[in-house]
This record gives structure tokens, sequence and C-alpha cells, in this order.
């Protein structure tokens, strides 16, 4: 038997990051790390909970005057344009990195130039004083929409009260850039392997929920990042909506099958906790 909240909340739209690195500096062959934050524990989503850095869309991330600052745009739909928009800013606001070319430049921008950027905007973009069209506009930035690869798309359930509706994108993060969470939404950071978070969160020493924990074991079979983009980039994303199912008084948590994840069904703890599908 399945369960359904008669009413449930609209899905806000959101955008979530996954940076990954060599583990080993100049290493491409290395196992991959990713790059994570603590939330705050008085935030109401996900609260403690290791994640990857993202949250809710902008108005702003979907202007039109953005299409012609960003990298690929060409091939690239306008729904799924304002995700990945999104995405860039919001890894600038939690984490300081930057995926952005000056414009008319291969190379994306370099620590050095990067640190009056970060003084100028990120706290103004964190306080929602300025935009992401504020922030290309006055730095003449291109948006490296184009390094940003679709890696999943998760619904929270419908019997969740707060609910959304997200994307996942693989980035590799910049190697002379320095990812730092922002003291804020979140209190700590890490660069961990996925199956390293995983067996942490086992241990008790993490928490993920469940969405979080299903995309670090996706990631953990890409092995390095040009094997998990590559893993990515070859895969037909299809949308994960839990539900629960009720069955000789235990209840299950499903995901649709095709999306490449293993486990599909997972038993849901006795006091009724929910895992949540955020990020």
């Amino acid at each position: 038997m399945s369960e359904q909240k008669k009413e449930a909340a609209p899905p806000r739209p959101a955008t979530t990051v996954l940076l990954l690195r060599p583990s080993k500096t100049g290493d491409t062959a290395s196992p991959l790390e990713v790059f994570m934050v603590v939330r705050h524990h008085q935030i109401d989503s996900f609260s403690g909970a290791l994640v990857f850095p993202g949250g809710k869309l902008e108005e702003a991330d979907g202007a039109a005057s953005l299409r012609g600052r960003c990298a690929g745009a060409d091939k690239i739909g306008d729904a799924e344009l304002k995700f990945r928009v999104a995405g860039v800013r919001e890894a600038f606001e939690e984490c300081g990195v930057l995926l952005a070319r000056k414009r008319g430049q291969k190379a994306l921008i370099a620590a050095a130039d990067l640190k009056g950027i970060e003084e100028r905007w990120r706290a103004k973009l964190a306080k929602d004083e300025a935009s992401i069209v504020d922030l290309v506009e006055a730095e003449d930035l291109e948006i490296a929409t184009d390094l940003m690869v679709p890696y999943a798309h998760w619904i929270t359930p419908t019997f969740v009260p707060k609910r959304f509706d997200t994307w996942f994108f693989l980035a590799e993060a910049p190697s002379d850039q320095v990812a730092l969470h922002d003291g804020s939404e979140s209190v700590d950071s890490v660069w961990i392997g996925a199956q390293e978070a995983i067996d942490e969160a086992t241990a008790g020493k993490r928490t993920l929920v469940h969405a979080t924990q299903k995309n670090l074991e996706l990631l953990a079979e890409g092995g390095t990042v040009a094997g998990a983009i590559a893993q990515a980039a070859k895969r037909t994303i299809v949308t994960v909506q839990p539900w629960v199912e009720t069955r000789e008084g235990k209840r299950f948590l499903h995901i649709p099958e095709g999306a490449g994840y293993r486990n599909l069904v997972r038993e849901m703890p006795a006091a009724g906790g929910v895992p949540q599908a955020g990020r």
C-alpha cells in the first residue's frame, strides 16, 4: 500500500552542485573527492546533515539577458539553463568557487582575480543585495554553464512538508580556487571521497539525507573525476520522486528503476522518520 499526502506542498525549484577534484593534486588518475558542507543546526532543511552546496532558484537566474553570457547556451534550453546558472551562483555563495571566465577568455577566473570579485560580491549575493546579473555585468564575466554536467533530478516525496524539485550537476572545481563553507548556512566543509562519506555515515560519524547518499553511491562508481563526468554524460536522467509502501507493518522507501541507482528500496526507521529527498 502506497502512502500519499492529500494536499502536497508544491516543490520549490532548486539546484545542487557536486564539485569534484582528484584526491591527489595533479594526478587525474587518482580517486575523486567531492566538496560537501555541513548544514547549520538552526537551518530547518537538512539541519546538521552533510550535503552538497546548492539552494533555491532565484528569479534573476532565468533572466533573458544572461543567455548571451552563458557558455554553450546555444545547446541548452531555457528551463535547464536557469538551473545551471543557479548552480554557479550557489557554488559561489556557499563555498566561494566561481565557475566563470572573463569574457573572451578560455580559462576560468584565476584565484588572484577571484579574491577581489569575492570581496565585492559574495556577501551581497548571499544577502540578496545583488543578483547574478549584477555580478556578471559589472565584472564582464561569462558563466561557465558549459562545465555543468547534468547528473540527477530528484523531487521530494509528496508526504514531506517542505519539498524541492532539485537538479544535480557535476563540475570539476578549478584547481587554484579554494572552496570554503560560508559560516552561515553551512558551518563546516570537507573534500571527501564518495565512499568515505557513505562509510562515515554508516559508522554514525555523519548524517546523510536519502538523496545525498544515493548520489554518493552513484558517484563512487565513477572512480575518477573524468570517469564520473563521462558516466554522467552517457546516462539518461530519470526523475526520482521517492514513495513509501507499507508491508507487514513495516514502511519501505522506494525509488524508480532506470535512474542508474542500485538498492531501490530502503526500510524506514521504526519511529517513522522520513529519509528526505533533498541534496
